[in-house]
């Protein structure tokens, strides 16, 4: 590969650690409640692992934060094939300002600045964002010839498409090590319906993307019965103790199960009751965002959480509200998943931004799998 377009949607991920699930229409409700972004880091990082392996290749991109900015901050000297701020001059539209905190970039700019990265003859599109991104990313090589590959760099809320690296830096030695594509599946899912706890998966295009192990498989939705599981994680709840728990079915059987009414892909933080049987536990934070969590979280806690089906992640993809700040103030995480969901993964994975956080939790886990039994798997 002697040529790479790289292409960064700002605002990607911004509204999930404040329990949006998504940016898509939610930008300023997310910047009201104090989201900031995620994805420049996050595209610094896989673009500095790049350049340590591929120092002299070639980078087109477009201006200010939507490539430009992280570009350069990697040690590249980029070739600037689109800008924002003409595009919206030229339609008499608001001047945008590439600036982290107030660009409003839209689809419609990643659809054009991948138009003029095909347009410099790229031998690859380096995305950064999540399955939204990806959708305007594919769909726009494939209107072109649809050979182009494409690799993305995770910084969204949903990430359940086949087209990622499994972390940043992941994606940028992907990008400057690989000698072969395949086809794979990029997949979105309806957003307001996500919200209300729905997930509606659709198939949006198939497109070349770099072979690697460390490219990640698409998420699968069903992950088997739980309900002897759920009954044994009930029947050992420790009075008084808080539990933080993770978004998913599986977490949400034991949910049911402790007689709350859980909120499927959010997070919640509940009380349990007291020994001597005078409460039966109490709901402290219902879809809650990092904040909320925060406020409402006191010793001693628990996080529980289920790996993603297919993907094998335990922190890091549609879970962002448990944040680093929240891991620490908890004394212990306990992973759920049936057998069935464990079935297809050799190892679980973390990616919370936060390296140390990451090592921490990295290692040989005890996962419960059932009402008394577990597996142990390891954390990579």
């Amino acid at each position: 590969m002697e040529s790479i377009g790289v292409v960064v949607n700002p605002i990607a991920g911004m509204g999930g650690r404040v329990g949006l699930k998504g940016t898509d229409g939610k930008l300023e409700e997310a910047r009201r409640r104090g989201a900031e972004p995620r994805a420049p880091e996050r595209a610094r990082e896989a673009l500095r692992s790049l350049h340590r392996r591929a120092p002299d290749l070639a980078v087109s991109t477009a201006a200010g934060v939507m490539g430009e900015r992280a570009v350069r901050d990697a040690g590249y000297e980029p070739e600037i094939v689109y800008d924002p701020a003409d595009a919206a001059d030229a339609t008499d539209g608001p001047a945008r300002v590439a600036d982290p905190e107030t660009a409003e970039t839209s689809a419609d700019d990643t659809r054009a600045a991948v138009r003029a990265l095909l347009a410099a003859d790229v031998d690859l599109v380096f995305f950064v964002g999540g399955d939204g991104t990806a959708v305007d990313v594919a769909e726009t090589l494939v209107e072109a010839d649809g050979e182009t590959p494409m690799l993305g760099v995770p910084a969204g809320v949903k990430i359940y498409s086949s087209v990622f690296g499994v972390t940043p830096a992941d994606a940028g030695r992907i990008a400057a090590e690989f000698d072969r594509v395949e086809r794979r599946e990029v997949n979105d899912i309806d957003e307001d319906a996500y919200r209300e706890g729905a997930v509606r998966t659709e198939l949006k295009a198939i497109v070349p993307v770099p072979v690697a192990p460390a490219v990640q498989s698409g998420k699968q939705v069903s992950s088997g019965s739980v309900d002897s599981l759920a009954a044994g994680f009930a029947r050992e709840v420790e009075p008084g103790r808080t539990y933080v728990f993770g978004p998913g079915s599986t977490v949400g059987a034991i949910e049911t199960e402790l007689g709350i009414d859980p909120s499927p892909l959010g997070v919640d933080v509940w009380r349990a009751g007291t020994e001597d049987g005078e409460s039966g536990g109490e709901l402290l934070a219902r879809d809650a965002g990092e904040s909320e969590i925060l406020s409402a979280l006191e010793s001693p806690a628990t996080i529980v959480v289920s790996p993603i089906g297919g993907q094998g992640f335990v922190f890091g993809r549609g879970n962002h509200q448990i944040s680093p700040a929240v891991i620490r103030r908890t004394e212990e995480i306990e992973v759920v998943a049936s057998d069935e969901k464990l079935a297809d993964l050799d190892s679980l994975r973390v990616d919370t931004d936060d390296e140390e956080i990451d090592e921490r939790l990295r290692g040989w886990l005890q996962v419960r799998t059932g009402r008394f039994t577990t597996r142990l798997i390891n954390v990579v």
